[in-house]
């Protein structure tokens, strides 16, 4: 299915781009979420005169992004797990654990905006990527430990 991007996502394009995505991910996805329209004839008149608008308000989020990621970055973040005497946890740290302790910490994220290669599952400091929006992208540092002390 051909789709209008009304915004900018990774590895599929930029806004205003045209591209042609499977049938799920845009009814699933992109359409629900108002990440992009149907490319008929009616609606790319209707980006077209929206164009500006939509630029702007994503300029906007881009700005307020950015702002947070200033406080944000860098920022270190400690999760108590247990773990064996090799540091090899019990379970795993997962994006929805990592954006409730950044939550915690007073900053607002959802657990999709964390990116996560794979689970944690070993007890030391690890570099966690957050995506405030989809140009800004910020470090953050997540100490896994046993106990406080060991943190």
């Amino acid at each position: 299915m051909e789709v209008i991007l009304l915004e900018r996502i990774g590895r599929l394009g930029q806004m205003g781009d045209v591209v042609n995505v499977k049938d799920g991910y845009a009814r699933n996805f992109l359409l629900p979420q108002k990440k992009a329209l149907r490319a008929t004839q009616e609606n790319r008149a209707r980006f077209d005169s929206e164009r500006t608008q939509l630029e702007a308000n994503n300029l906007e989020l881009k700005k307020e992004a950015e702002a947070v990621a200033e406080k944000l970055d860098g920022q270190i973040f400690v999760a108590i797990r247990s773990a064996g005497d090799t540091g090899q946890l019990y379970g795993s740290v997962s994006t929805r654990d990592i954006a409730e302790l950044v939550t915690e910490g007073g900053f607002t994220i959802e657990r999709r905006q964390v990116i996560l290669e794979r689970p944690i599952k070993t007890a030391s400091l690890h570099q966690i990527n957050v995506a405030l929006h989809p140009e800004v992208i910020v470090k953050v540092a997540l100490n896994v430990a046993r106990s406080e002390d060991e943190a």
